[in-house]
């Protein structure tokens, strides 16, 4: 089973390119904060990246940035130039504004920047994993970054029939690959169950409670089934993690009833079996704790809006 693959089929993905830069020295970028991840790729010279908190970033050529909370933030040749303030970043997918700003000295640079965000209700497993910034360096394996976002940027450049799926589809593509990217540089107990797939224990571990989460799985029914003692299998499921079994266990079966209550018809009972619960209220007090709504309620409310409302990773 892939759990990633499984995770990223029920979210919905939304994003673009929104700014084209050429930038000559010396220049400087504020952007503001914003309800979603925000992406840099810097397609020449150099840059400095600033957060109200936390250490600068100096990137170059072929560097790939994600500030995954959507933190304000500030570009920069020169610290001391006034920034250019960007604005205008709500507009319809497919617009993408090229910005020539700076002075007329060398290094020039030049950088694409757009958004992802996330519906729910898997984006809390998944992307608050992430680090408030994201850095990919480029590699040769990774030559598919540049490619993405020019085919990206020459999609955004005209309008044409079908233009806003393909668009969609394309930074699918991209987040993907990038999530690939990051976990693939993850060394042990970093990237929560995200990192942990990779462990020839926790892995199948978790390929077993993101299967059948209605089992009533223990951890000494878990560690038997993966080759560890129950201490050993514990102590090893929250150090790679980041949190136990069981707490691990109720996120999985809540966002799973999650997800069916938005794409079935089900009864509140039938969804509370389905996920590991012998009676309808004790899921849904575990539920409403979980979601901060019931699960009628929250099947309601996401209906009402046909699920489109995309979310930035951060929140819950």
């Amino acid at each position: 089973m892939d759990i990633l693959a499984e995770v990223l089929d029920r979210v919905r993905l939304g994003g673009t390119l929104l700014f084209r830069f050429e930038l000559g020295h010396p220049w400087s970028l504020a952007l503001p904060a914003r309800p979603y991840a925000l992406f840099h790729y810097l397609c020449r010279g150099s840059a400095t990246l600033a957060l109200e908190q936390g250490p600068e970033l100096c990137m170059t050529k072929g560097d790939f940035v994600v500030v995954t909370r959507g933190e304000p933030h500030v570009f920069y040749s020169d610290r001391q130039t006034k920034p250019l303030r960007i604005g205008d970043f709500d507009r319809p997918a497919g617009q993408l504004s090229s910005v020539r700003h700076g002075g007329n000295e060398q290094p020039f640079s030049k950088m694409i920047c757009g958004y992802f965000a996330v519906s729910q209700p898997s984006r809390g497993s998944l992307l608050e994993l992430l680090p408030p910034v994201l850095l990919l360096k480029p590699t040769v394996d990774r030559d598919w970054l540049g490619l993405i976002l020019e085919r990206i940027a020459s999609e955004s450049a005209v309008e044409r029939p079908g233009q806003r799926v393909a668009l969609s589809r394309l930074t699918e593509v991209l987040f993907v690959e990038v999530l690939r990217s990051w976990i693939s540089s993850l060394r042990p107990g970093e990237g929560g169950w995200l990192g942990a797939m990779a462990d020839p224990h926790i892995g199948p571990a978790l390929q077993l409670m993101h299967k059948q989460p209605e089992q009533p799985w223990t951890i000494r029914d878990l560690g038997q089934r993966v080759g560890l003692s129950r201490s050993a299998f514990s102590a090893r499921f929250t150090k790679l993690v980041g949190q136990s079994v069981y707490r691990y266990l109720i996120t999985r079966r809540m966002e799973e009833a999650a997800f069916l209550l938005e794409s079935t018809d089900d009864g509140i009972s039938r969804i509370a079996s389905r996920v590991g619960y012998g009676t309808a209220a004790a899921f849904s007090k575990l539920f409403f704790r979980h979601h901060g709504l019931s699960p009628g309620r929250y099947r309601a409310a996401r209906r009402a809006d046909g699920g489109q409302n995309l979310t930035p990773a951060h929140s819950k």
